[in-house]
């Protein structure tokens, strides 16, 4: 049988599958589904200082292959995300990732603060946030923003870092290396690509905000040649992400020199899926007499 084991940023992960942030609430609801044990771990639903009630109207829209959101970050805050969730999150058997998104530098290095001293493993932090005081442009889009707001959050941050980059950043290459200098530990993309949907009959868009975030099967190629470019310019692991469907899917983003992977979107079509493609993982292992995920992370490159 394969070894599906990760050994990522110090811990030792069950397998190269995590259930990423926004698609798995904050792990139980899934329990007497899956079996969360087998996960390399649950990004939980994303989080604010504050919390917020996220978007109005529209909020999911299927397209061919493919799923809009405009959900707002929606999520109940950081303190009562430490009094309430985080205790059964930490039931469920498997690595516990914080994502963490905020408006001002300063709502992100509070929220950090608080999550680290609760006890979490990892921290993922979500730079597609917009930043208030630079007239609303995400964080995530050019580099020296990404540089200023990861900088100030590895000052308080005392688990590993994983930065979160949008897709609509200016280069992924030179936005992976300004977030590694400025003290990422590793990074994951890609975040939801911004889309646009029509709605024929009320001739006026879906989504209030006009544009959403859009994920699944349609944009997996991008999101593989953003995660091949990552892995070239960083010496820090990437995690994979965007539009993993099956064990083969998660395995060329391994191919490509991925870490570990997340699956998202996949979860609203078979609630079972991030166990389903971690066992695919390993028949497909199994059957080409691959041991470990050593051999052949990053094999495409050669």
């Amino acid at each position: 049988m394969a070894d599906l084991h990760v050994d990522f940023l110090g811990k030792r992960l069950a397998g190269p599958v995590i259930a990423a942030s926004g698609t798995f609430g904050f792990g139980p609801e899934y329990a007497d589904i899956e079996d969360l044990r087998v996960l390399g771990g649950i990004s939980g639903k994303g989080l604010t200082l504050h919390g917020q009630p996220g978007n109005e109207g529209e909020r999911l829209y299927e397209t061919p292959s493919g799923l809009m959101n405009s959900i707002g970050l929606q999520n109940p805050g950081v303190q009562h995300f430490i009094d309430h969730e985080l205790p059964a999150m930490r039931r469920c058997g498997t690595t516990v990732w914080a994502n963490l998104g905020g408006h001002t530098i300063e709502e992100n290095v509070e929220g950090v603060e608080k999550l680290c001293a609760a006890g979490i493993d990892v921290l993922e932090l979500n730079i597609s946030c917009p930043n208030v005081k630079q007239g609303g442009l995400a964080f995530g889009i050019r580099a020296q923003d990404a540089s200023e707001v990861v900088g100030a959050v590895r000052k308080v941050c005392t688990v590993p870092l994983v930065v979160k980059l949008s897709p609509q950043a200016e280069s992924i290459p030179e936005m992976c290396k300004a977030v590694e200098a400025a003290g990422a530990d590793g990074i994951s993309l890609c975040n939801t690509f911004q889309a646009c949907a029509i709605d024929l009959e009320k001739r006026r868009p879906v989504f209030n905000n006009t544009f959403a975030g859009l994920s699944g099967p349609a944009v997996r190629p991008i999101a593989l040649r953003m995660v091949w470019q990552a892995v070239g310019a960083v010496s820090i692991p990437v995690v994979g992400l965007g539009g993993i469907l099956t064990g083969r899917d998660a395995l060329e983003f391994i191919m490509a020199g991925a870490a570990a992977v997340q699956v998202g979107t996949a979860n609203f079509l078979d609630p079972q899926a991030c166990v389903r493609i971690t066992r695919e993982i390993g028949q497909w292992m199994d059957a080409h007499g691959v041991k470990t995920l050593d051999e052949i992370r990053g094999c495409a490159r050669n």
